[in-house]
């Protein structure tokens, strides 16, 4: 699985606001993605806000929206999970390259938790749920947090810089 080697890093969301906009599709899934990145956020002591979107396609300008309107950070969560048609590929994309461009556009970290699997059962195990093998919805709850933490770390030196050189 790929959570071997996993980092620990810093999940102190005290002061932090953060919106988890996740996807309706693959109901069970979704949900178990939910319930991880909740339970790591309210652990971390952030504001959290919650945004369901029909599917991962509206990811992206749901995201922006959260950051312009003041979130820290977001954490998006969907599960797109391979047909028999190229729609897969194309909503993979545009989820992954959407929600790269909304972090970099407004500098503000977005947690990806969008599974992108081959069937039902890859998702299940990675869902979060009591017999999966991962919890891909906390980690992106968990990246979201400390890559925010990093930026206001750098934020806050940046404006001490500039003072001491006033």
């Amino acid at each position: 699985m790929s959570g071997e080697g996993m980092p620990e890093l810093n999940t102190d969301g005290t002061g932090l606001s953060v919106t988890i906009v996740s996807g309706l599709w693959h109901t069970r899934i979704s949900e178990g993605l939910l319930a991880g990145a909740r339970n790591v956020l309210t652990a971390s002591g952030a504001t959290v806000t919650e945004i369901q979107v029909a599917g991962s396609f509206e990811l992206p300008v749901v995201s922006k929206a959260a950051l312009d309107a003041g979130a820290d950070a977001v954490v998006a969560l969907g599960v797109i999970v391979r047909g028999e048609t190229p729609h897969f590929d194309f909503v993979a994309s545009a989820a992954t390259d959407g929600l790269t461009r909304v972090a970099l556009d407004t500098g503000k970290p977005v947690g990806f938790g969008v599974l992108t699997v081959d069937n039902e059962q890859q998702g299940l195990d990675r869902a979060g749920l009591p017999e999966s093998k991962e919890d891909v919805g906390g980690r992106a709850a968990e990246a979201a947090l400390s890559t925010a933490r990093i930026l206001k770390s750098l934020t806050a030196q940046t404006s001490t810089t500039k003072t001491q050189e006033s």
